[in-house]
């Protein structure tokens, strides 16, 4: 009977690590990240919310959906809070919450702001790639 719980629990640790590994990195904004992921010219986009825009909330499953699909996996998505990341916005010049802004190879290729339909924003995303 351990033989085959130890054997469940390894193999669901297993899927679970297999499952992680095949989602784009979501994560909240941090500078030196950034940094490093753009000097390593990987994907980046850099996703401007806020919890009490409206359109934000349209956005944010959509984004999470995305990102879990394969295509989506080597990019990082950076999500920056757009009442404190205040910096940032003055360097990237972004004014207005529901801003992404995407990098490939360590350059700004494009942006979009206020896009709610999911077919958009994926394409987007896939600038980065």
């Amino acid at each position: 009977m351990k033989t085959a719980t130890s054997n469940y629990l390894i193999g669901s640790a297993l899927l679970l690590m297999l499952a992680g590994s095949a989602l784009a990195a979501e994560v909240p904004f941090n500078q030196a990240r950034f940094e490093q992921a753009r000097a390593a010219s990987q994907p980046v986009v850099v996703y401007f919310h806020a919890d009490w825009c409206p359109t934000c909330r349209v956005q944010q499953p959509i984004v999470a959906r995305l990102a879990a699909e394969p295509q989506f996996k080597p990019v990082t998505i950076f999500e920056a809070d757009y009442d404190t990341e205040t910096a940032l916005e003055k360097t990237l010049k972004v004014t207005q919450q529901s801003t992404f802004v995407v990098f490939r190879q360590g350059h700004e290729v494009t942006r979009s702001t206020g896009q709610t339909a999911e077919p958009a924003i994926r394409d987007t995303l896939l600038k980065a790639l």
